[in-house]
């Protein structure tokens, strides 16, 4: 043994490990690993190894790693005990070769090891040395754990999916590429967590871990991913409406370090479904419709209507947004007493600012469900947002005051339809009863009664910016509101005769029906708005004001026609994507019963079809074709389609300017598969007067 040992080479042995990992698809040189779990190395000696030569591999983290502070492991593999949970052996040794296989802790801290390997004195520093460690889903011991191998693909694999968005009657999906493994993904994710500041220590647990994240996909106080902009005017950045995936916006900001503009929250959760898939945290997108933005914390959210059933959104701090989307997070919750393991809300939307920063979450879903809101973190504010009563008032003039009337109380419409992506296939879950039991039954009232215990909501008194000067008597006690009954059994229900075509006339009716016997004479009054999906109205377009007569149980059905031209100029100047909002309120003369009734309904657009063959063969070409035909009765102004297809092409934009009535476009990109398995191919057009029609269809590759 008298000459030194020196280390010749390493050969971190992707092929054999990334598979095993389930780390093979990301697009990356360096080898990337799950904790907890062994990985091979084979590396390459100038002698023979001897029983008497010093050998050990050292694994460090972060800046200075040592290890009296756990950030470097220095593995011997001859010596027995592990060193924080890490394990080395030696599996064989032959020649000048020896393959090592090394187990990382399952609560070692996720992020870049950097490799050295120590013989005797000499050091040596490998090529690509950095090693990635990500969390283990498929590990037992890690807190991720999930144990239904078909809901890690859905959940940690996938890298499509889609986002459900609309409003509560008509719930439609929006195709979303995550594209965790694509290049610079992981590396901009990691730069995030250094960024994010969190100690070391903290790197080991998903619950800092997707906290931190939460507040660094949103910019808003510490230029992380995305800027948030609910204007209507995006011209110094991209429409939120335009983005068809996460891959260009992880891919910008990696670049630039500067926050990409702009985000609206399936953006946000787009990219944060992104972040915690490419770490290694299960994660799914969550959309509720009809989510409460309760500013102030009292189960409330206040709505005033003028005399015209027209909503006054300047009077009111608190906001209904016709969906929401945000993020579930799988995890067990050491940190928490026993029972709430499993599904964690975290949401990366700017709303409410926690513990000084705009983050939110993880909150699990069974605090959610149970009302235990004491629970950190943000369990009062996601609480609020799927659970939240409404209280309608009516705002008059009286002798030039304005006065406030209660017209009545919603407890069921709050937190509808909570939906996600099915595991396994295309199609919307809805996974409600995750968050809160049954509507009106016992155990969804008590967990109201115990919620409410730690929320301590307010009297009934209108929380407008100025209403003190009215004559409010408040409600006697505070306390779990009971949805307002009618004692004529009055209903409301809002439709439309014909389809929602932009540019045709807009075809609506209100029904009102009574169910008691007695005549009743009801004052309807109908008002129509064009809003963004956050609830701000964009427009005025018109409404009814009748007084009919019903007689015991019937049905009255009242015409409500929107000409083109009272919407067409709104919807060609906002970049947000309108939807149909219609507002009632119905008034028994006799009983004095009121009722009100919001619906809302998105414009129908005619569809894109893609043509291309149903499977195709790696690195062979193959064209995909973009059709389009104009069904509209009028010209869509600088169309724009976007196109991307994961593993087959880059995103692309196809400037198409304007296209005339009746007229087709087609677009045609060529395709070379990367990677084998099924692939989706996602489109999106939007022009002056249309803002989001989208197509995927899938194909699958072959080597």
């Amino acid at each position: 043994p008298g000459t030194d040992l020196k280390v010749t080479g390493i050969d971190f042995l992707k092929s054999q490990n990334c598979p095993q990992h389930h780390t093979d698809a990301y697009n990356i040189k360096n080898l990337v690993v799950r904790r907890g779990q062994p990985f091979e190395i084979q590396v390459s000696f100038s002698r023979e190894l001897q029983a008497s030569d010093k050998l050990s591999l050292r694994f460090g983290i972060g800046e200075k790693p040592m290890k009296t502070r756990g950030t470097l492991m220095s593995l011997n593999p001859k010596q027995e005990p592990d060193i924080g949970g890490w394990k080395i052996s030696i599996v064989k040794n032959s020649g000048k070769e020896c393959l090592l296989s090394v187990t990382s802790s399952p609560s070692a801290p996720v992020g870049k090891y950097i490799l050295n390997v120590k013989t005797g004195r000499n050091i040596y520093k490998p090529e690509n040395s950095d090693v990635y460690l990500l969390f283990n889903p498929w590990c037992k011991d890690d807190i991720v754990f999930l144990a239904d191998e078909a809901q890690r693909k859905e959940y940690v694999l996938n890298d499509t999916g889609c986002i459900y968005v609309g409003s509560a009657y008509s719930i439609y999906n929006r195709p979303w590429n995550f594209g965790q493994f694509e290049e610079f993904v992981l590396d901009a994710c990691m730069y995030l967590m250094d960024k994010s500041q969190l100690k070391l220590g903290h790197r080991r647990d998903p619950v800092a871990v997707s906290r931190a994240m939460s507040a660094l996909v949103n910019a808003n106080d510490d230029s992380g991913v995305l800027l948030g902009n609910w204007s209507g005017n995006y011209s110094n950045g991209t429409s939120p409406m335009d983005w068809i995936g996460s891959v260009s916006i992880m891919q910008q900001y990696y670049k630039t370090k500067k926050p990409v503009c702009y985000g609206q929250c399936w953006v946000f959760a787009g990219v944060l479904t992104t972040v915690m898939r490419c770490l290694g945290i299960p994660s799914r997108c969550v959309s509720t419709f009809n989510s409460a933005h309760d500013t102030d914390e009292n189960l409330r959210v206040d709505i005033y209507l003028n005399e015209e059933g027209k909503k006054l959104d300047s009077l009111s701090f608190d906001s209904v947004w016709n969906f929401h989307v945000w993020n579930d997070v799988w995890m067990k919750r050491r940190d928490l007493p026993a029972g709430f393991d499993g599904w964690q809300a975290i949401d990366a939307t700017p709303q409410e600012q926690s513990q000084g920063v705009f983050q939110c979450g993880p909150c699990p879903l069974k605090a959610v469900r149970e009302g235990d809101v004491y629970l950190p973190f943000d369990s009062k504010f996601v609480y609020a947002e799927v659970n939240a009563d409404q209280v309608y008032w009516l705002v008059k003039k009286v002798y030039g005051k304005e006065k406030f009337f209660r017209l009545s109380t919603e407890t069921r419409s709050i937190g509808m339809n909570i939906s996600t992506k099915a595991v396994g296939e295309d199609r919307r879950e809805d996974i409600t009863l995750e968050y809160k039991y049954p509507e009106g039954s016992e155990q969804e009232r008590r967990a109201m009664q115990r919620a409410s215990s730690f929320i301590r909501p307010s009297g009934l008194i209108p929380r407008t910016h100025y209403a003190a000067g009215g004559p409010v008597v408040p409600e006697s006690k505070p306390g779990v509101l009971r949805e307002t009954v009618s004692k004529t059994g009055l209903q409301i229900e809002v439709t439309n005769k014909a389809a929602l075509y932009p540019g045709n006339p807009l075809e609506l009716a209100i029904t009102v029906k009574t169910s008691a016997p007695g005549s009743w004479t009801v004052n309807l009054v109908g008002s129509c708005q064009l809003q963004s999906y956050t609830g701000k109205a964009e427009a005025d377009l018109g409404g009814v004001k009748e007084t009919i007569k019903l007689e015991g149980k019937c049905e009255k059905q009242i015409p409500l026609k929107i000409m083109p031209d009272a919407y067409m100029k709104t919807l060609s100047s906002v970049e947000d994507e309108l939807l149909i909002h219609v507002t009632t309120i119905a008034e028994v003369q006799e009983t004095n019963d009121k009722l009100t009734k919001e619906v809302t309904k998105r414009f129908e657009y005619p569809p894109i079809t893609i043509q291309m063959p149903e499977t195709a063969k790696l690195n062979q070409q193959f064209i995909c074709a973009f059709i389009f035909k104009n069904k509209l009765n009028i010209a869509l102004d600088d169309c724009k389609l976007m196109v991307e297809g994961l593993g087959l092409f880059k995103m692309t934009t196809f400037e198409q300017g304007d296209l005339q009535p009746g007229k087709i476009m087609k677009s045609e990109i060529v395709c070379t598969p990367t990677r084998v398995g099924e692939k989706k191919i996602v489109a999106k057009l939007t022009a002056a007067q249309i803002k989001g029609i989208s197509a995927e269809k899938a194909i699958t590759v072959t080597e």
